[in-house]
């Protein structure tokens, strides 16, 4: 019998967490697990799971000791004979954690973020997950440090993008410029995230203005592609930073990939609440040219010189990291990243644990 897995989210985003929910039942579906998903009513991850073919179960999801959320899930897992529980935000964690306990099914938790998790005693949780995925590994050290978590039963599995998708090969890039209405003289910066506060959009723009006061006669081109609470603020930045003519703001795109394709140098200028970063990923699968800040786990994806690392909350390192990137020759940076970091990688190890946890051998289920 296929193995049964219910994840539960309480966000109503639509970022980084919830599309690797997404592409990971996809994935964990090709390999024979049946999965269904329950979170609130009007969350993004509802019409996104139920448009790739999923079950979906809504319910309140209002706290950690919502009732009736809480019978709703041990209802779920008894009539659909559900083998585990995967947990992905806080609130979420503890109505699916109490409701696999109390059914006697297995627990995962997902820890996607990098911020720290309160250690008080009384924030209990994560310690009754029978196995816990992180994003990265400064989530997972963090965890066994500061809340409790047995080592053997907590794993970094960074977020598996799909190779096929992000191949530099399937795209013209002049026609993906064309699309985007990007010159072929100019030199497109580009940056892809959720319009949150800690994505440091500010710190991007800034570093914007800086080079353009610096561009010695280079037509440059800064590419915002995303959207969400941060939208207004941004613009209004590049209004007074006196920019808007050499900054376009794309909203969400569905095309990435051919977005990746046409710019030259990709930005991440995170300042916290990473894992590993998809984005980076991705545009490192693209070729690209990227600059990132070592924010959560984004080191896990620096192999020697295969991107430029920066710290955190520092506008002029993102400035010199772009200057040395446009100066750059161009490298294969796809290559690493099709060994470690795709849909597949990410799959096969998913499973493994899944029949560590429900089988005495899991060898003999292989």
């Amino acid at each position: 019998m296929a193995i049964k897995v219910l994840h539960t989210e309480w966000s109503d985003g639509w970022g980084g967490q919830e599309i690797r929910i997404v592409n990971e039942m996809i994935a964990m579906r090709e390999k024979g697990i049946e999965l269904f998903l329950a979170c609130r009513e009007d969350a993004t991850i509802k019409e996104k799971a139920q448009e790739a073919g999923f079950k979906v179960f809504t319910l309140p999801f209002r706290g950690n000791t919502d009732i009736k959320t809480l019978y709703g899930l041990t209802r779920i897992i008894k009539k659909h004979n559900i083998d585990i529980v995967n947990t992905h935000s806080g609130k979420d964690t503890w109505v699916g954690g109490l409701a696999a306990k109390l059914t006697g099914v297995k627990f995962i938790r997902t820890r996607h973020l990098s911020n720290p998790i309160n250690s008080s005693r009384t924030n209990f949780i994560n310690e009754l997950a029978d196995f816990i995925f992180t994003t990265g590994e400064s989530v997972r050290n963090d965890m066994i440090e500061h809340n409790r978590i047995d080592p053997e039963k907590i794993l970094s599995v960074p977020t598996g993008i799909d190779a096929t998708l992000f191949d530099p090969a399937r795209y013209d890039r002049l026609e993906a410029r064309k699309k985007f209405g990007f010159e072929e003289d100019e030199i497109v910066i580009g940056i892809v995230a959720v319009l949150r506060q800690f994505k440091r959009h500010d710190l991007f723009l800034e570093a914007a203005k800086s080079l353009l006061e610096e561009s010695r006669g280079k037509k440059l081109k800064f590419a915002i592609a995303g959207d969400g609470p941060q939208k207004e603020r941004i613009e209004t930045l590049a209004q007074e930073l006196n920019i808007t003519d050499n900054v376009v703001m794309l909203g969400h795109l569905d095309n990435v990939p051919e977005f990746l394709r046409a710019i030259d140098v990709f930005v991440l200028s995170s300042d916290s609440k990473e894992g590993v970063p998809q984005s980076v990923i991705q545009a490192l699968l693209m070729n690209k040219k990227v600059v990132a800040t070592n924010a959560g786990s984004t080191a896990d994806l620096h192999n020697d010189e295969n991107f430029v690392l920066i710290p955190v909350n520092n506008k002029e390192a993102i400035v010199k990291g772009i200057q040395l990137q446009i100066e750059a020759e161009e490298k294969n940076t796809r290559a690493y990243m099709l060994e470690n970091f795709t849909t597949q990688t990410m799959a096969k190890t998913l499973e493994r644990v899944y029949k560590e946890l429900l089988y005495e051998n899991a060898e003999s289920c292989q």
